[in-house]
């Protein structure tokens, strides 16, 4: 807060413009940050409502993806 003073303000008063003007910013970057994310969600649904049907109900192409406990060890008991 070194440089001149040229609207007049106190020293109290122009803190507050400071603190005012950082929260705004602070608070615009959230925004981008919230808008950006739900840009990038918005456009993988899109993607998703192009695909053919077929895609939604075919069978996992990678079946070891998904690893399972064989039967015996799921029964209790």
């Amino acid at each position: 807060m070194s440089e001149p003073d040229m609207m007049g303000l106190s020293d109290r008063t122009r803190l507050r413009a400071d603190m005012t003007w950082l929260m705004l910013k602070g608070a615009g970057y959230a925004a981008l940050l919230v808008f950006g994310v739900w840009l990038v969600i918005a456009v993988l649904e899109l993607v998703g409502s192009v695909l053919p049907p077929d895609s939604k109900t075919a069978p996992d192409p990678t079946p070891t993806s998904m690893l399972e406990a064989p039967a015996a060890l799921t029964q209790v008991g």
